[in-house]
């Protein structure tokens, strides 16, 4: 399950599908076939449709990986998606049926990052550029963290206010990816979702960032779930 599986990267607020670069050359290198969403950020319902859409497309056995809100996204889309083989949370959120990240993120002290956070006129949240490089992107470049901040792609509110329904990691073998760094979602908060889930867990000393400062990371627990779900299709032939 190597060239025969396809990988689809779903990205999370304040990035697009771009901030998987250094990952998919990682990816490429090992032969994998991988997409990377462009999802609109407008709210759950919206993202998670466009994820199923692409996931439509896709043929071949499917690893689903989120980055941040973009596990609420992939938990919804690998529903009724059979050929999902596992999915891949990287900092991410694994919300539980009729959470949402507002409902969630109540539960515990507000994160370092969330101070930054700013909403306009019209119901989208900024992260302010000047806090950007040290909330989001703490270990990336001063360059890479400002392109990032110039780029950055709002969600609307209608995003995190969104409640998950039926979640996928309760049937789709999960892997998490700890950032222990992590200003944007507590790493406490990610070893509860991790650990609600039975997800495989891997960590790293690394910002909310890790595709930009340990793309290495990233692509290893992506390349370890292909792998185990080659070995389940295996035992199943």
């Amino acid at each position: 399950m190597n060239k025969n599986t396809n990988i689809l990267l779903v990205h999370g607020a304040w990035a697009d599908g771009s901030c998987w670069s250094k990952v998919i050359l990682l990816l490429r290198a090992q032969g994998y076939n991988v997409t990377a969403a462009q999802i609109p950020l407008t709210s759950l319902t919206d993202d998670i449709s466009v994820t199923r859409r692409l996931l439509s497309a896709q043929k071949e056995p499917t690893i689903l990986v989120g980055h941040s809100y973009g596990g609420a996204v992939i938990t919804g889309a690998a529903n009724d998606s059979p050929h999902v083989k596992a999915l891949v949370y990287i900092t991410a959120f694994g919300l539980d049926a009729g959470e949402s990240l507002d409902s969630l993120s109540k539960q515990g002290p507000p994160p370092a990052g969330a101070s930054a956070v700013e909403a306009d006129d019209n119901g989208y949240l900024w992260i302010n550029r000047d806090k950007f490089h040290s909330a989001f992107a703490a270990d990336a470049t001063n360059d890479e963290a400002y392109v990032m901040a110039t780029v950055q792609k709002p969600p609307h509110v209608a995003a995190f206010t969104g409640e998950e329904g039926s979640p996928a990691w309760k049937t789709i073998p999960s892997w998490y990816l700890v950032c222990t760094n992590d200003h944007m979602i507590p790493p406490p908060a990610q070893e509860f979702m991790a650990k609600r889930m039975g997800a495989t867990v891997k960590s790293v000393a690394s910002s909310h960032s890790p595709f930009v400062s340990h793309p290495e990371a990233v692509a290893d627990i992506i390349a370890l779930a292909v792998q185990s779900a080659a070995k389940v299709a295996e035992m199943v032939a």
